[in-house]
């Protein structure tokens, strides 16, 4: 499965969330997974919502940077070293890993969201681990 997430980074302000939620809000658009973390004084903000082009365009619109990265949803099992497992993969394969999220952990596995500089290669080097969609 893939899904499509909307990443801003921008320097971290009081207001900044309720912008970016007021923005999409304002337009009928659902947050569907919101990650949100400061690091030396930037906000990065990693979301998924139901309307993925219109609320690319209405973050734009608004002033912020947002871009888009296609993430690919992995389904382990929930247990030590089953994600060392397969960021070994990646090591191995040289394969820089820029993000990665676990989205939902429910009845002995976790779904886990990660985008990659190489997609394709990615796709195939977890094939056996692909979430059905």
């Amino acid at each position: 499965m893939n899904m499509k997430e909307i990443v801003i980074v921008t320097r971290n302000r009081a207001g900044l969330l309720a912008d970016v939620s007021e923005s999409l809000a304002s337009r009928g658009i659902n947050i569907e997974t919101l990650n949100a973390e400061e690091v030396h004084g930037m906000a990065i903000l990693e979301l998924t919502v139901n309307r993925y082009d219109e609320a690319l365009q209405i973050l734009r619109n608004a002033g912020f940077d947002a871009v888009t990265e296609d993430a690919i949803v992995i389904r382990l099992r929930d247990e030590p070293g089953a994600l060392a497992k397969v960021a070994r993969r990646f090591k191995d394969a040289n394969i820089d890993i820029r993000s990665l999220r676990i989205i939902l952990r429910q009845e002995g596995s976790a779904l886990v969201a990660l985008a990659t500089t190489r997609p394709g290669e990615a796709r195939a080097l977890v094939k056996d681990y692909l979430a059905n969609g």
